[in-house]
């Protein structure tokens, strides 16, 4: 076995691979660039060595660099993670030729299964069912409007080199392909230094499940189940379970077998994972077919881990040093249901913008009862702009789907983050989702339920009531020690105390007694305790736990809960009705402004000052995080001024040009 492990990646998969290095008694070592100096994965590493400047390509994607780290701290195997250099043949090569083992595949395979359009074509060879399109060169845009249109709208254009979302773009009409061919090729050779592009069928209601496949040096190759990865925003997934409630067990199996046949094809060992898109209206159980292979650990394979009770970095680490798996496809089994969310640094009431800074407050829910998070961030670190916005994963796993998926509305709830902003009410909003819980999926569930954008889940006469009645409860708790220190408010809160609380356009007369708290006349079974400056509310409602972040506002608190924030305005009751009529702020008219959404390079402009511009006609692209934005007009109007030019820096709500 290995004495001491390089792991050529960052954040929480870092973390991840150290911890069952360690386990297994692996001696390890981090790799770390200028923004990660003091990283959570470089802290818990017993050596670190330093690759350069924060931009990935002048840090980890320097192959030479982590090769010299291990060579000059004696590590004799390298983990690679996933993304960065891990699906690299170069670098696996690299590896073999320095004499340091690579915990992955052969390098042979992952050039296979690396280049989409040569493997789509060994899948077909491989008896593997695979998408309707065209796999060979596309000389220009002209081109691909031809094949698009040989093959029929929709079609799926996508970088041959491409994964994680880049480089991917769906056309329903000839002015879409026009409009995102050649930004699909920019995307795929920004991303991953190659430009081809391939088009394929678009198959309608699809849901992505993947099939998990792991193999030894010794010809051993088995599938471990599948994983439902149809919840995505953007191609970038979002959920994942295991296993799917669509995939039967006869499904299961013709999936499983076609993707061992792929993998013994092209000579695999190691985690893999082949990548399905499967037709949700074909209860046949054979209308799925095969997109592409990633030749690496997955982000979501920890649900799988859940399942079968398996460690995927162990046996990757033990098939690297060429010891057999040690069981068979027969001793494979699949027990409970475990899903995971990504939970990321982006704002959701904002069109999900990716958000950046500092985390001024992270504190994860507990890792206990079913619930597990892998993160690589601490409180006071930064989420910067050169890397993935993924803050943590957030695990749970139960004997049943609708035990797993409660436990995240849960956990979700008492997750903090504060700083940039965060998707954590999106997801428990997905998770309450009727359609969701149905387990009515397909790729396009997010822009089909939320076509306007996401505004907060909605919440129920009941939730309102039960906020009402904390808030009550926490501004008498405020009050009483306001009154013990300075003999504010004198005598007149002294229980019981009666409020008057509003949330939203529901108003609601709350008294707190010590024995009771009623909401409108009527008792309410809660129980909790709050002290002035706690941050989550532990309460049980009718028996039930229910977990509350509640932070302080000038004339009340913000309680967020079960996937929207609520403000409540606690006035005495005595006060209430003197109170109605306070003016709030209104924010300033900023739609004739066009602004940057979020902060990033100004790439292009598409319009000059006193140009005329129609509803919808792109006026600007920005790229952040290797993603080009099109930013379109709302309305017609004339440019009036330009503030920014390509090749600017632009800061998030920076002004980029002015309308009439």
């Amino acid at each position: 076995m290995f004495k001491k492990i390089l792991v050529a990646n960052r954040g929480e998969i870092a973390c991840r691979v150290m911890r069952t290095a360690k386990k297994m008694g692996i001696a390890t070592v981090a790799v770390y660039s200028d923004a990660d100096a003091r990283s959570p994965h470089v802290l818990m590493a017993d050596e670190a060595v330093r690759l350069g400047p924060a931009p990935a390509n002048e840090s980890y994607l320097k192959a030479e660099l982590i090769l010299l780290a291990a060579k000059e701290t004696g590590a004799d195997c390298i983990h690679p993670g996933y993304g960065f250099l891990s699906e690299r043949e170069s670098f696996a090569r690299a590896c073999a030729e320095a004499g340091i083992a690579f915990v992955g595949p052969p390098p042979n395979a992952i050039a296979a299964m690396g280049d989409k359009i040569e493997s789509k074509k060994l899948a077909k060879q491989a008896g593997v069912n695979v998408v309707p399109g065209f796999l060979g060169e596309i000389d220009d845009t002209e081109h691909a409007v031809r094949i698009a249109s040989d093959i029929g709208y929709p079609v799926m254009m996508k970088a041959s080199a491409g994964g994680g979302g880049k480089g991917m773009r769906l056309a329903y009409s000839e002015q879409d392909v026009r409009e995102g061919f050649e930004a699909t090729k920019r995307e795929g050779l920004a991303s991953f230094g190659d430009d081809r592009v391939f088009l394929e069928k678009f198959i309608e209601s699809p849901r992505h499940i993947e099939i998990q496949v792991m193999g030894d040096q010794h010809g051993n190759i088995v599938y471990l189940g599948e994983r439902e990865c149809s919840v995505q925003r953007r191609h970038q997934k979002v959920v994942e379970e295991a296993p799917s409630p669509f995939v039967t067990p006869e499904m299961r199996r013709a999936m499983g077998e076609q993707a061992v046949a792929l993998a013994r094809a092209v000579g695999y060992y190691s985690a893999g994972t082949v990548e399905l898109i499967v037709s949700g209206a074909d209860t046949s159980g054979k209308g799925f077919y095969f997109l592409e292979m990633n030749t690496r650990l997955q982000v979501e394979h920890p649900v799988t881990e859940c399942i079968t009770g398996l460690d995927l970095v162990e046996l990757m680490i033990r098939v690297a040093a060429g010891e057999p798996l040690g069981f068979s496809q027969e001793d494979v089994t699949l027990t409970g249901w475990a899903i995971e969310n990504r939970v990321y640094a982006e704002d959701p009431y904002r069109g999900f913008l990716p958000s950046i800074g500092r985390l001024v407050r992270y504190n994860p829910p507990e890792a206990v009862d079913g619930v597990r998070v892998d993160d690589g961030v601490r409180e006071g670190g930064e989420v910067s702009m050169f890397y993935d916005p993924m803050i943590a994963k957030l695990i749970t796993f139960a004997d049943t789907r609708e035990e797993a998926i409660d436990l995240q509305i849960a956990a979700l709830d008492r997750f903090e983050i504060e700083g940039p902003g965060n998707n954590i009410d999106f997801l428990s909003a997905l998770m309450q989702h009727p359609r969701f819980r149905a387990g009515a999926l397909t790729t396009g569930f997010i822009a089909e339920e939320y076509p306007d954008g996401f505004h907060g889940a909605p919440a129920s006469p009941e939730l309102l009531e039960c906020l009402a009645a904390i808030a009550g409860f926490a501004a008498t708790a405020e009050a009483d020690r306001a009154r013990r220190i300075d003999g504010q408010l004198g005598k007149r809160l002294r229980p019981p105390a009666e409020w008057t609380v509003k949330i939203g356009a529901a108003e609601h007369h709350v008294c707190v007694s010590p024995d009771a708290v009623t909401v409108d006349d009527e008792p309410i079974d809660l129980a909790l305790e709050y002290t002035p400056g706690d941050r989550v509310i532990e309460a049980e409602v009718e028996g039930a736990p229910f977990s509350v972040r509640i932070a302080r506002t000038r004339s009340g608190f913000r309680l967020t809960t079960r996937g929207a924030s609520h403000v409540a305005r606690c006035l005495p009751a005595h006060v209430a009705p003197y109170a109605q009529h306070l003016i709030e702020k209104i924010p300033p008219d900023l739609s004739r402004f066009l602004l940057a959404p979020m902060p990033g390079l100004l790439m292009r402009l598409d319009v000059a000052a006193g140009q005329k511009v129609e509803a919808g006609q792109p006026l600007a692209v920005v790229e952040a995080m290797k993603m080009e934005n099109i930013l379109r007009a709302e309305k017609a109007g004339t440019v009036k001024s330009i503030n920014a030019a390509p090749g600017d820096s632009l800061a998030v709500d920076e002004i980029i040009l002015e309308m009439e």
